[in-house]
């Protein structure tokens, strides 16, 4: 018979060899592997819980090791060893980014300012007039507190915070198709997008499932290097509800490339839904500006709050007060909200941005603005460390 498979063990004990059994049966118990002394400096550093769990995890390690063909030496003080790595691996932490990108996804994103972390601190320790007037008693809307910056920074007739830019363009998308009007009731909604703005930014996040999840039909017009203005006309009928221009922002296109403006789609007369995705409120090289798309007419602005703006992570939707007001109705809404330590500190953010000091406080638009050579230096003293502690 063929030999099978050593992961078949897990299910087969039968088909394993001696060897491996052998080495499976040597394996300690729990309660052994607890009992070695320095279990009880671990019990007491993380909790008796968290240690049996880490143990139980550390076990199954060592048979997955027998099981693909190693052959580890495995005793209650290699379990506790590996234990004590497990725990100490779990939960947040702070690391060095030496990746050379400063908006990590991977890494947290942006870093908020002090202020922000201050107002963030204050949220979570006190109580707050988060949907409570203060002078008239009644109750009032978690989004009364950054909507006037936002208007105030955008120029735009209203605002809504939600708790991602994904959650933000799920949600207008939705806010659309519901509000589908004239389109017949066996007939889907329609949202225009070019074929070179269905993206993926990361994380399984793709522009086309988004929109079917939305209950809207997608309508891919122009290719992927070249989309005019004629393609997007072209495709208007009467099921059509809007047209979606999507900022790629971690890839470029380049060479023999055209596309339709936000100002240019806007002259089709259907609301526009920009989603310019890092959400630059100060110049940044060639990054789309909020305030600028609100400028061009579109009808809905939509971008991250922990990316250029640097801020919490947030989705943030600016624009038209009939959309806006659209987007807020919407069952969504409540399921998408942000919470008060995001809303605090997107109000700290905010207001280094209404008083002029955003480049100055705000850590992630400081860190845009360092010299290369100072970067260099910085490389350099963390090389020269990181080589004495792999000599010590």
């Amino acid at each position: 018979m063929a030999s099978l498979p050593d992961p078949v063990g897990l299910y087969f004990p039968g088909v394993l060899e001696t060897g491996k059994q052998d080495l499976l049966r040597a394996l300690p118990a729990v309660d052994a592997v607890l009992r070695e002394p320095a279990a009880r400096t671990l019990a007491e550093r993380h909790g008796r819980a968290a240690l049996t769990a880490a143990v139980r995890d550390a076990l199954e390690e060592a048979r997955r090791s027998i099981l693909t063909g190693e052959e580890p030496s495995v005793t209650g003080a290699s379990v506790l060893e590996t234990a004590s790595r497990l725990l100490s691996g779990r939960g947040l932490r702070r690391v060095v980014n030496a990746t050379g990108v400063i908006l990590h996804t991977n890494l947290g994103r942006s870093v908020l300012s002090e202020r922000a972390v201050a107002a963030v601190t204050e949220a979570a320790t006190r109580y707050s007039n988060l949907e409570y007037h203060t002078v008239s008693g009644e109750r009032g809307s978690r989004y009364d507190h950054a909507v006037p910056l936002l208007r105030e920074l955008t120029g735009a007739e209203d605002a809504l915070v939600v708790n991602n830019c994904a959650g933000a363009t799920l949600l207008a998308l939705s806010a659309v198709v519901a509000d589908a009007g004239s389109v017949p009731e066996d007939a889907k909604s329609e949202v225009i997008v070019s074929r070179g703005q269905l993206i993926e930014i990361g994380g399984g996040f793709r522009i086309p499932e988004v929109l079917e999840l939305s209950g809207a039909r997608l309508r891919e017009v122009g290719t992927t290097n070249r989309t005019r203005l004629a393609d997007y006309e072209k495709a208007i009928g009467g099921n059509t509800r809007a047209i979606l221009w999507v900022h790629p922002s971690n890839f470029e296109v380049r060479g023999f490339t055209e596309s339709a403006s936000v100002v240019d789609l806007t002259s089709l007369g259907l609301p526009v839904i920009a989603d310019v995705g890092s959400g630059a409120l100060l110049p940044l090289g060639d990054e789309p500006r909020v305030e600028g798309a609100v400028r061009d007419g579109a009808s809905l602005v939509l971008f991250s709050g922990d990316k250029l703006l640097g801020g919490p992570q947030a989705g943030i939707a600016v624009g038209e007060g009939c959309w806006i007001s659209a987007m807020r109705r919407h069952p969504l809404a409540r399921a998408l909200r942000a919470d008060k330590l995001c809303l605090a500190a997107l109000e700290a953010t905010l207001g280094a941005y209404l008083e002029g000091t955003a480049r100055e406080e705000l850590p992630t638009l400081e860190m845009f603005h360092v010299p290369v050579e100072e970067l260099r230096e910085r490389a350099d003293l963390l090389a020269g460390d990181l080589a004495r502690i792999a000599v010590g």
